[in-house]
């Protein structure tokens, strides 16, 4: 069923622009271009930046485990979903200005600014997917959220051309700026930050928030403990949301691991230069949002499982040829078919939940979807660290993601799709529009 008239199709697009407006941070940011500046340059070595790197990324874990089922169901019940994504939206986009004076010698303190800039990101995202279900019926929650990941690699793809043309590949950069103390490569953040300000707008201007199970003249964080103690204690009645979960802590916690690294895995055991490092990111982004797009209509086709299966296997295998990679030329060929397959992945985790939560609790469920991606996201970047140091090598690192990918498999596995959305009503909701 197609949105009902122009408004609703406005809206998705409004929506689908928000993952357009912040997937450069993580590109940026995360994966190539701060990530491996931080390990070669400001890290006293490369080494020590590695270790240093996977501190940071644990600790936003645990951060947003914490924070997001609780903040997700205050959301809930107080109506606060659009407030909170801006103010994640906001704090994103001031740390990401602040790291652009963060001098080469203060490592630690850039490394704390990119720890709260990731996490207002991953809060941000928990209020930004809840949207999801009200914005798409049943039948296409996979194409709109693959709409959505496919225009969030095109961002990244986007400011990945913009850095490379202005600030990295000139031997004078654009704008009055050097390369003394990497103030070019710096100057990226203030791209990122420009860009998530920008695109961030239609979101907020055009997508109407549901408001329709806020708590009348009652403490709103009272009634949002009150919500998460009836979610545990009816949790029996959403396994299928549960084993999904559990399922997820694991193959997402080794795509989080390859997002974190990959860059600096590609610099540190190849060899890769700062302009290989933007090109290897734009074949990513490319084939990423290719693979969301059109694995996002299969998802309407065969369902988010077997599509969330046919991903994980295909990302396992990439990995597979990225540790035992010989030469640069194959981790290439890695890194397109992590691209070709990661965006599949994540669009399909996002749609078989947006199936499964009942319409009354989405920003909570969609909270305890953050949770599951970061309770256990200490996991691939702590071990990472931990083999590399140990080994001496990051291949020995990067294998823990061949481990996480298969566990989150074999529980996957069990998962009954059709019981789910049974159990979350959606099935019932789909036909009353049918009806309509």
């Amino acid at each position: 069923m197609a949105p009902r008239n122009d408004r609703d199709r406005r809206s998705i697009v409004a929506w689908a622009l928000y993952d357009f407006a912040n997937s450069p941070f993580t590109t940026l940011v995360i994966t190539f271009i701060y990530a491996t500046y931080f390990t070669q340059v400001m890290a006293s070595s490369e080494e020590r930046g590695t270790i240093l790197w996977s501190r940071g990324v644990t600790v936003t874990a645990l951060v947003v485990a914490l924070l997001s089922p609780l903040l997700g169901a205050l959301a809930d019940r107080g109506g606060f979903r659009k407030l909170f994504l801006g103010i994640s939206t906001v704090c994103c986009v001031v740390a990401c200005l602040a790291l652009f004076w963060v001098p080469p010698s203060r490592a630690l303190l850039a490394l704390g600014i990119v720890v709260a800039a990731n996490i207002a990101f991953e809060m941000g995202m928990v209020f930004y997917n809840a949207f999801l279900p009200d914005l798409a019926p049943p039948d296409r929650l996979g194409r709109v959220s693959g709409y959505g990941w496919g225009l969030g690699y095109a961002g990244g793809l986007g400011a990945l051309v913009v850095v490379l043309v202005t600030l990295v590949q000139p031997e004078t950069p654009w704008f009055g700026l050097s390369t003394e103390d990497g103030e070019n490569i710096r100057a990226t953040n203030l791209v990122v930050a420009g860009w998530l300000a920008l695109f961030s707008l239609p979101l907020f201007l055009w997508v109407r928030e549901d408001k329709s199970a806020i708590s009348r003249g009652g403490n709103s964080v009272r009634e949002a403990y009150k919500q998460l103690g009836r979610t545990f204690s009816s949790i029996q009645k959403y396994r299928q949301i549960v084993r999904l979960l559990v399922a997820r802590m694991l193959y997402n916690d080794g795509l989080v691991t390859i997002f974190a690294f990959g860059g600096i895995y590609a610099v540190g055991t190849f060899g890769f230069s700062f302009q290989e490092i933007l090109v290897f990111g734009i074949v990513l982004n490319v084939t990423a949002g290719l693979g969301a797009v059109s694995l996002g209509f299969l998802d309407d086709l065969l369902g988010g499982k077997r599509t969330l299966e046919i991903s994980i296997l295909g990302l396992g295998v990439a990995t597979v040829i990225a540790v035992v990679a010989p030469s640069k030329a194959w981790l290439w060929v890695a890194g397109t078919l992590i691209g070709i397959f990661s965006g599949p992945n994540q669009s399909a985790s996002r749609s078989l939940l947006g199936r499964f939560v009942p319409p009354e609790s989405e920003n909570e469920f969609f909270g305890f979807f953050a949770f599951s991606g970061k309770a256990t996201a200490f996991i691939g970047p702590l071990f990472l660290g931990i083999f590399t140091g140990v080994f001496g090598t990051q291949r020995a690192g990067i294998a823990i993601v061949v481990l996480l990918l298969f566990g989150g498999y074999l529980v996957l596995r069990g998962l009954d799709e059709e019981e789910g959305i049974r159990a979350g009503g959606r099935d019932l909701l789909a036909g009353r529009s049918d009806e309509a």
